[in-house]
Order: C-alpha cells, then structure tokens, then sequence
C-alpha cells in the first residue's frame, strides 16, 4: 500500500513499555517532529515510562495502564474517542499492544515487516515498515520514521527534566567529581552481575579516583543486591538505590562520568544523556539490545553462549540464552580493563572529566 505522508495532519504513536524501548522511540518521535514540526503527535505509553518522557514538548500522551487489566482497553477507546489519526505507528510487538491497538482509529496503520510483525501485529496495520536482517533496536524503530518520510535518521535525545532534578543532580554529583554510576539489577535477577564482581569493580574505580553512587528503583530485588555489593566492597560506596525518580535519575546519569548496567533501561537512559556506558551481556544479543552508542565498550558473553546452546542450528538475530547463571560468565578482569580502556581514552569523551 503507498501512501503519502506530506500532508498528514495528526499521527498516533503506540509504544507502551519497557524504559529502554522508550528511550529508543524517543530519539524516533524526534526525528519525526524535526521533519513534521506542525505535526499532531500523541504518544499512547505506558503508566511507569510516561514518568520519564512527560515534559517532552509536542505530544499528547494518553497513558495506558494495563495494570487495569482488561479495563485498561475501555478506558484507552474512551480517551482517544472521537478522534481518526491519519496515520498510527503500531510498534509495539504484544498481543496487549496489538488488541490496544483495535481502540485506536487511524487510516494509515504502520507495523513491522513480515518477518518481524509476531503476536497478530500483522492482522491490524496496512502499511510495512521495511525488512531488516539485523538491526538493533533504534534502528529498527527509525524504520517507522523513514517509512512516513523522514529522511534525517541521525539519532538524538531531548528528554526535558525539570529544574528541580537538574539541582538535585548537581548536588549529589559535583562539576569536579569523577563519577561511577553501577544500575546493577535488570527487570529479571538471571541477568544481573555477581554482587562480588560489582564490588571488586567499585573498588578499582575508587582506587582510579572515581566516586561510586550505586542507582536502580525501590524493588527489594534492587535493595539487596544493593546491600550485598556494599557488604562486599572494601571501599566507600553511596547507595542511592530506591531514592531517585526517573527524571532524577537521568539527571544524575548525564552528570555521571560512566555507567556501568546489565541488559537493564537505566543503559539506555544513560545514552540519551552522552554518557559512556559498559553494558554487562549474557541472554540477549548486545547487537540487538546493547547501550547504542556504547556498543564498542559491552562487556558480552552471548555469543559464546548462543552458539553453546544451539550449535547446529541458524540462530536468529533476536534469540535470547537460557540459562540462570550465565552472568557467572562474565568475569571482573575484562569489565575492568574496559574501565581502564575509557577512563584512558582520548577521544574526548566525558569519563576524562
């Protein structure tokens, strides 16, 4: 189906969750506008993510909050009804997005290519976005701009945060403070770290002059991973676990000199700042889901793992390891040398602050 997109009035973007997928349509929905400014764009998000993205300039959000269970679809038709949108960006692939999806009315409905439109998506869009083999997240994501036109795909972040987090961020991170900031824990506890291997990396950061702020939510999962890191460090660690909300957080990683995190959103809010980052990978294809402008410092164990577990077969691009103890293989000695390698660098990046 061709369909031309210069005159489009008002557009309709669903992309519920995680954080890092946000982070990701971010940089999307940017690119979007700098071609479009007087485009009408609402953002149907998720409850948690809208906490993030919320001051952005030029889009209605209309939040969807599926711990609502099936209300949630009823009180999604509500607030969107009345409205037709020229063209609806269908990125999410969930069958919970793809029923979401049935609320929204839009002439033009974008989705995935075949390949990559699972879970119905391909029975509620008319129009593809085009095939890629091996694309990482945002750039399959860009896919949708340049499928309605956009022809700038470089990806760039705004995200505003409010005055009062930028303060806070400058008082617990100062101008002539070196900076480690560890988000430890992923969503699932098979993909974070050894508390011990944190440690031993907090250690070698103090011993190079770098102050250590653990960060995360207010999950016990993150709690005590946070207490077990400190319990085996030898060095000064400030936990600030639990204590930051999301727009405070992304204060303090573009204040941070570095980032360390496993497959986990705080990486990808830390790139949408310029701040470097060494991501930890064991069950997904850093390729795929890794810090984007990071990728070159990843710290990965994936295709050791993937090729182990299926040897004589054709792995896909997004295939994810199974194991609860792959973590295991990712051993202090690289971590730190990617540290040492950064904090070395003269390319002018920001750890050399």
């Amino acid at each position: 189906m061709k369909a031309d997109f210069s005159s489009m009035k008002s557009l309709c973007l669903l992309r519920l969750s995680a954080i890092g997928d946000v982070c990701h349509a971010v940089a999307m929905v940017q690119a979007i506008q700098r071609q479009y400014p007087d485009l009408a764009i609402t953002w149907v998000i998720g409850k948690v993510e809208y906490q993030l993205v919320k001051h952005m300039p030029g889009i209605q959000f209309v939040i969807f909050d599926k711990s609502q269970g099936w209300r949630s679809y009823g009180q999604l038709r509500k607030a969107l009804a009345g409205q037709r949108f020229d063209v609806l960006l269908h990125m999410q692939v969930a069958l919970r997005a793809t029923i979401a999806s049935l609320m929204i009315s839009a002439k033009v409905r974008v989705g995935f290519d075949k390949a990559r439109a699972k879970e119905g998506q391909w029975l509620v869009t008319n129009h593809r976005v085009e095939p890629l083999a091996t694309p990482h997240v945002l750039e399959g994501f860009m896919g949708f701009a340049k499928a309605i036109g956009v022809t700038d795909l470089t990806p760039s972040w705004n995200i505003p945060v409010p005055e009062t987090d930028t303060e806070f961020a400058k008082q617990v991170i100062t101008d002539d403070e070196k900076v480690l900031v560890i988000c430890p824990a992923a969503s699932k506890a098979e993909r974070n770290w050894l508390p011990e291997r944190y440690a031993a990396v907090a250690d070698h950061a103090v011993e190079k002059g770098y102050r250590v702020i653990l960060c995360g939510g207010p999950s016990q999962l993150e709690v005590d991973l946070a207490a077990n890191i400190i319990k085996h460090s030898h060095s000064h660690i400030d936990n600030m676990i639990g204590k930051t909300s999301l727009t405070q957080l992304l204060a303090l990683l573009k204040r941070a000199s570095l980032v360390i995190a496993p497959d986990t959103g705080p990486a990808h809010m830390a790139v949408t700042q310029g701040t470097p980052v060494i991501g930890l990978y064991a069950h997904s294809n850093p390729g795929r889901t890794g810090p984007y402008s990071s990728l070159d410092s990843v710290v990965s164990v994936y295709d050791q793992v993937i090729k182990q577990q299926f040897p004589d077969s054709s792995i896909a691009w997004g295939k994810r390891a199974k194991g609860s103890d792959l973590m295991v293989l990712i051993g202090v000695e690289r971590v730190i040398k990617t540290f040492d390698r950064l904090v070395h660098s003269v390319d002018g990046s920001k750890c050399l602050r």
